[in-house]
């Protein structure tokens, strides 16, 4: 997705309900990154997939239906099956073939407050599609709260949770040795981001949680973005850049207690978004956060 796309975009960050999809016309696509790390593209969030001598660690796993499609993206890399599956959040786009991994043999790993989130029935609030409870073998087995290490495949891969981002369960995922970051749904390539205010997402922890990623890389980082093209810690500082102006605006409609109606008329995603319906929607949520 790019940035010149603007509801387009920010609508599609999470596709419409699986009741309402072709998963028969999915084709799941590989993209070389770094060494023997790999992004997935089909229909959701963006996978990352590390192989090497000891076994086949994916960054989230996209829609249930899936599931055999990313198995055969994965077998046609290597023999080995998917061992771990890093969830950067709860959201069914990125977290929907759980299941099917874990009864698969995969033990998969999140953030406390995403699994939290997994064991009941909750909103997603873009398009208020609910998420039901995911039974054992979907829920994730290994948890943390602030960070975790893993030593795999010749990599040291450091889990990070970004407070209060995208959702209150967010992980960026970053291999060091081969310099690949994923970030999830704290930064995609969309016009305005989707921040799920009501399961814990805020302006300000996405503008944190940029800049916090921005601090751990380089400027030769390849970047797997939640949803969207490879990119770099330019594109990454860019999107930083854009929510600072955008909250800088909206705190200055706040200062002057400007009500709803005076802060959409001045249309503050201006240079960014057209004002449209999903403008409009993404401007009421985050201006709430200011008022």
């Amino acid at each position: 997705m790019r940035n010149t796309v603007a509801v387009g975009a920010f609508l599609a960050i999470l596709p419409v309900p699986i009741s309402g999809q072709n998963f028969d016309s999915i084709q799941v696509s590989t993209t070389p990154v770094a060494g023997q790390i790999y992004m997935l593209q089909g229909s959701g969030g963006n996978i990352g997939l590390s192989i090497g001598d000891d076994g086949t660690l994916m960054v989230d796993d996209q829609f249930a239906p899936l599931t055999q499609k990313i198995q055969n993206a994965v077998a046609a890399l290597t023999r080995n099956p998917v061992d771990f599956v890093i969830n950067t959040h709860w959201h069914y786009d990125h977290s929907d073939g759980n299941t099917n991994f874990g009864r698969a043999g995969a033990v998969i790993v999140a953030h406390e407050n995403a699994r939290t989130r997994m064991t009941r029935t909750d909103t997603v609030s873009l398009n208020n599609r609910v998420q039901e409870a995911y039974g054992p073998d979907g829920l994730p087995k290994i948890t943390f709260y602030q960070s975790m290490r893993f030593h795999y495949n010749g990599n040291v891969i450091d889990v990070i949770h970004l407070r209060n981002a995208h959702t209150d369960g967010d992980a960026a995922v970053y291999f060091r040795d081969t310099n690949v970051l994923h970030t999830g749904d704290t930064f995609t390539r969309s016009a305005l981001p989707f921040i799920d205010t009501p399961n814990g997402g805020t302006l300000d922890g996405m503008i944190e949680a940029a800049w916090t990623m921005a601090g751990l890389i380089n400027d030769q980082t390849r970047i797997i973005p939640g949803h969207g093209a490879l990119s770099t810690r330019a594109d990454l500082l860019a999107h930083h850049d854009k929510l600072v102006v955008l909250r800088d605006r909206l705190r200055e409609h706040a200062a002057r207690n400007h009500t709803i109606e005076q802060v959409l008329a001045a249309n503050p995603a201006q240079g960014y978004a057209e004002m449209n319906a999903g403008t409009e929607r993404w401007v009421r949520a985050a201006y709430a956060e200011y008022r």
